[in-house]
């Protein structure tokens, strides 16, 4: 019995987590499910191609947008920046060993 005592407020601080983690997250369920409800067959679709777009968008940006191309400048920057770092390199291993 002593044993259920001393455990009890950690179990209530585990379920009292679980259950705010499931009342926060219900509402983004009941957002996506309200489509299926809608009566009208035009308003119907209408709300599903408003949710397509709105996952298409959150899930992969557009292509060709400023933000790709400053992430290929950064990594042409980079690799310009490695190989300046292998010339250096390789030019003070030649000065060490002439015969090699």
């Amino acid at each position: 019995m002593t044993k259920w005592i001393r455990k009890g407020p950690t179990i209530l601080k585990i379920l009292a987590a679980a259950l705010l983690g499931l009342m926060l997250g219900t509402p983004a369920l009941a957002e996506i499910e309200q489509c299926r409800f809608i009566q009208g067959k035009a308003e119907r679709e209408a709300c599903y191609t408003r949710q397509e777009a709105a996952l298409a968008a959150k899930r992969k940006p557009e292509p060709g947008t400023s933000d790709a191309r400053t992430i290929d400048a950064r990594a042409i920057e980079s690799l310009q920046q490695m190989r300046r770092e292998d010339a250096e390199v390789y030019r003070s291993l030649h000065g060490i060993c002439r015969g090699c």
